[in-house]
């Protein structure tokens, strides 16, 4: 296997499918390959069990998120128009 500096983990793909399109996965996946941040216990340990299927691997809670991400968009959203509405 060659070199990969450029395209890091989407190098697996070689020259096919175009520059932009193999950016795209890198960035994906490399989101979604990290450690996040848990809801329940808040240590960096959850991980992807499948699409839209999270676990952390420290306090065992499963919970459903994006595909690619824990969180949505709308779900973020929902929590910080709850947070306001439990300050005031």
């Amino acid at each position: 296997m060659g070199r990969t500096k450029k395209v890091g983990i989407a190098g697996r793909f070689g020259p096919r499918y175009g520059l932009k399109i193999r950016n795209l996965v890198k960035k994906i996946e490399e989101e979604q390959k990290k450690k996040h941040r848990c809801p329940k216990c808040g240590s960096r340990s959850v991980k992807r069990v499948s699409a839209g299927i999270w676990k952390c691997m420290k306090c065992g809670a499963t919970f459903a998120g994006g595909a690619y991400i824990p969180y949505t968009t709308v779900k973020r959203e929902v929590d910080r128009i709850l947070e306001s509405k439990v300050r005031a």
